[in-house]
């Protein structure tokens, strides 16, 4: 009876194992820390209604008459020491230009390389920076060094140039550190000569809560001189107060979310902000909407939120290994209790038990005929064990040593009759026995 509880048990546990797994595929889990409240979107703004370009007769002649045209209002630069471009003519146009403007300077048939902005391309192929160091050339100082090496590369089917980062740093000098240490004790936005930011950002609070960063904004800065690197510096007359410092509109943040912050930022604008002039007000505010956003997320140098302890998620990887181990369970015992003599039932008394297996042996011996030669020598063996068992009584021997041979007896009619229903002893002796 145990062993049948514990089978079917099994059974069923398997099959409620797998309801909860089932089950359990459909949840899910969304732990956010809410939504950032920043706001700040980059459209074209700024110089894209104004700049413009000759006509695509005169370009074509100028170019024809010069392998480089700097168109006016240009501002890309590069590096002539590290750029060989024999046999290629370059059209630099500015940034800005809306669809038309733009679709003039690619109709000049005689250019291979184009630089709108700081845009570069040729043939069909653009080439960009892919890491902060191109970024920053491009942006602080309108350096295309990188990108157009590569391009030429290309276009000549050549190895690519190792990146080199052309933008150095020196430490801001003393009368330049006190101007804007003093212009941010006063208003927190420092503008030197050139540059356009002159509040702080919409995004401040959103990304730097309490309302303490200090902001720092000057002009594109000239490329091949070092930049002046104000941050560290401004950090120890400002300690622990996020400082932004924008160079044209390359933004220089020093703070624990700044390297994911500019890596994203400046990966999924970098196209529009190398065509377009946008302000540097809109830029610097955009940034820092990322830095609010990359906080918001929850995901870098904050701690995640409590989450109490799910038993079922703990458990939903062993619920599998589970499922498999009751099903092996349900099999084995499946499998014994074929391969096993049914369980035998008892009695409350031996001369009882000995009277059940003595008459199913009369029975079986009168159906010899219809048994197999192998269950004919257990039948002989089991009527033998029985007069044994009847003489232990008869003597008075020990119930141990009968018991084991009406235990011994029923095994051989157990054997004997396994090819005839109903005469197996657990079924002939059911309800006879009390």
């Amino acid at each position: 009876m145990i062993v049948r509880l514990a089978r079917w048990a099994a059974l069923a546990l398997a099959v409620a194992v797998l309801v909860v797994f089932l089950a359990a595929q459909r949840q899910t889990t969304d732990v956010t820390y809410g939504q950032s409240p920043s706001t700040a979107q980059l459209t074209d703004l700024g110089a894209a209604d104004d700049a413009t370009v000759p006509s695509v007769a005169e370009m074509t002649a100028r170019l024809a008459k010069s392998p480089v045209v700097r168109l006016p209002g240009a501002t890309a630069t590069w590096d002539v020491s590290r750029i060989h471009a024999d046999g290629l003519r370059i059209l630099v146009a500015p940034p800005g230009l809306d669809d038309v403007e733009h679709d003039k300077v690619y109709d000049v048939g005689n250019a291979d390389i184009r630089i709108v902005g700081t845009q570069v391309s040729g043939d069909i192929w653009q080439a960009t920076p892919d890491d902060l160091a191109g970024w920053r050339a491009e942006y602080a100082t309108a350096d295309v060094t990188g990108p157009l090496a590569l391009l030429i590369a290309k276009l000549r089917d050549q190895p690519a140039p190792p990146d080199v980062d052309t933008v150095t740093w020196r430490d801001p000098t003393a009368t330049e550190l006190d101007t804007v240490t003093a212009a941010l004790r006063r208003t927190r936005v420092y503008q030197a000569p050139g540059a356009t930011l002159t509040a702080v950002p919409d995004n401040d609070a959103a990304a730097f809560p309490g309302g303490t960063a200090r902001y720092v904004a000057l002009p594109r800065q000239a490329p091949g001189r070092p930049l002046p690197r104000y941050a560290p510096q401004l950090a120890k007359a400002f300690p622990g107060i996020p400082i932004v410092v924008a160079y044209g509109t390359w933004v220089d943040y020093d703070g624990p979310e700044s390297k994911v912050a500019a890596t994203t930022y400046y990966a999924q604008r970098s196209g529009r902000l190398a065509r377009y002039a946008f302000p540097q007000e809109q830029v610097v505010n955009e940034f820092v909407g990322r830095v609010a956003d990359v906080r918001y997320a929850g995901l870098f140098d904050r701690p995640l939120p409590y989450r109490p302890m799910d038993p079922l998620r703990v458990a939903l990887p062993a619920l599998p290994w589970l499922f498999v181990a009751c099903v092996l369970v349900f099999f084995a015992l499946s499998v014994r209790s074929l391969l096993r003599p049914p369980r035998r039932l008892t009695s409350t008394s031996e001369p009882a038990r000995l009277a059940g297996l003595t008459a199913l042996a009369v029975e079986l011996s009168a159906l010899e005929a219809l048994l197999p030669p192998a269950a004919g020598t257990a039948l002989t063996r089991a009527l033998g064990t029985l007069r044994a068992a009847r003489s232990a009584l008869a003597e008075d021997q020990p119930p141990s040593s009968v018991r084991k041979l009406l235990v011994d007896a029923e095994s051989d009619l157990d054997r004997a009759a396994r090819t005839l229903p109903g005469y197996r002893p657990a079924e002939y002796l059911k309800g006879r026995l009390v």
